[in-house]
């Protein structure tokens, strides 16, 4: 293994529009690669799917920034807020994090899940009757985003004309492109972003509903399960994860499919295919890339490359995805593709707990898309696709062309 770390450039749109030939680089030259990500962060790069399923499981892997030796992750987080940002699941080990994924589990059930697809139903064919008369959309601001934005909305709680703002404050938070966010703009959007989640736990208190949120406030204030630090870094983290890597699920699928013509004639051919389609769409090009962070709570050996105590890890669901000794010819979309055991919501007790509501998400937004957007073609050549550089992967922006229409024959008059 080569002793200089090696540099992921997200500077250049080469890369951010393509990044897997440097991860097929990575991988062969070994199973764990030291790399430098954004702001000149130093991270041990897991690249091979069999190490990367076990890390996942490995207790010495620590999901709490706070393990990190470098001080430069924790600055980005406002100093007189850490606490809270940090008080939730996706940044706790056991026992924190057992204690509040089980408060949340049950809104996630496959069976509650699958009675929400009425609704979603809903909502997708309302964005799809402003677009199908026009001929063209661009189908992440018209279609993509504002999907999982209005699930995870209602699931909460969240009143309609209050969406754009947490979803203006969620995106200052995010990192965009090879630099760490300014911790003044993170701060700046904290503020308003935990400003608002308080007023509107005052307000589910004062007229608790029958959504997710009024369920949370129950358990903090009847069953003291939950701080209130933890019940405001528990919704926060709920809007955020709930929409933004739904966004490139829909968004990237529909690209992968537009760069993949006879795929594309395969699935509206046999629609049934779809399910397995999204899983390959997971694979082949998820919504994290290169992977997933962890933090060694001591030294950990990995495929005999030994890990400093403190150091970065990334877990590389993006890298071990396409793994030839994993997945067969793993370099061609396949939707047809079986034992599609992919990386991209993670494994062990960290696994998404959102997996199943992008999956129906994911499923009815793109069969729907397909079904009534008839001659669907980018209205612009490939390489002008504009993706998000970073950890979170998928288009920016997808301007299409289709043959205009009318309601969906599907719906009746």
């Amino acid at each position: 293994m080569s002793e200089q770390p090696v540099l992921l450039p997200y500077g250049d749109p080469a890369f951010v529009a393509d990044p897997f030939p440097l991860y097929r680089q990575l991988r062969e030259d070994g199973p764990v690669r030291r790399t430098v990500i954004a702001g000149g962060l130093e991270a041990w790069l897991v690249t091979r799917y069999e190490d990367g399923l076990a890390a996942l499981s490995d207790s010495r892997l620590s999901s709490d920034v706070r393990d990190a030796s470098d001080t430069r992750i924790l600055r980005q987080l406002p100093a007189t807020e850490r606490e809270s940002m940090l008080s939730n699941m996706l940044r706790s080990d056991p026992p924190d994090h057992t204690r509040l994924r089980r408060l949340v589990s049950k809104a996630f059930t496959a069976h509650r899940v699958a009675g929400m697809r009425p609704r979603i139903q809903a909502i997708t064919d309302r964005l799809l009757d402003a677009v199908v008369p026009a001929g063209r959309a661009e189908l992440v601001a018209d279609f993509a985003l504002p999907l999982p934005v209005a699930v995870i909305s209602e699931l909460l709680g969240v009143p309609v004309d209050e969406r754009h703002d947490f979803q203006h404050w969620t995106d200052r938070m995010i990192r965009r492109g090879p630099e760490l966010p300014d911790p003044a703009v993170v701060d700046e959007a904290w503020q308003h972003m935990r400003g608002y989640v308080t007023e509107l736990i005052r307000d589910k208190r004062a007229h608790p509903g029958d959504d997710l949120l009024s369920a949370l406030v129950t358990a903090r204030d009847e069953e003291q399960q939950l701080t209130e630090d933890e019940l405001v870094a528990m919704v926060f983290l709920l809007l955020a994860a709930g929409y933004i890597t739904t966004v490139n699920l829909i968004g990237g699928g529909i690209a992968m499919l537009l760069a993949h013509p006879g795929q594309l004639d395969l699935l509206r051919s046999d629609p049934e295919l779809l399910p397995g389609a999204i899983e390959e769409f997971l694979r082949y090009d998820g919504p994290v890339s290169p992977g997933i962070a962890r933090f060694a709570r001591e030294d950990v050996e990995i495929a005999g490359v030994t890990i400093p105590r403190g150091a970065t890890v990334l877990i590389g669901s993006a890298v071990a995805d396409r793994d030839p000794a994993r997945f067969p010819d793993p370099d061609r979309l396949d939707i047809t593709r079986q034992d599609n055991a992919h990386l991209a919501f993670g494994h062990g007790i960290h696994y998404c707990l959102g997996a199943p509501l992008a999956r129906l998400e994911g499923q009815i937004a793109i069969g729907t898309a397909l079904r009534r957007l008839p001659g669907l073609a980018l209205a612009v050549p490939p390489d002008e696709i504009s993706w998000r550089p970073g950890g979170l992967r998928g288009p920016q922006s997808l301007p299409v062309t289709f043959t205009p229409g009318g309601q969906d024959p599907s719906r009746g008059t």
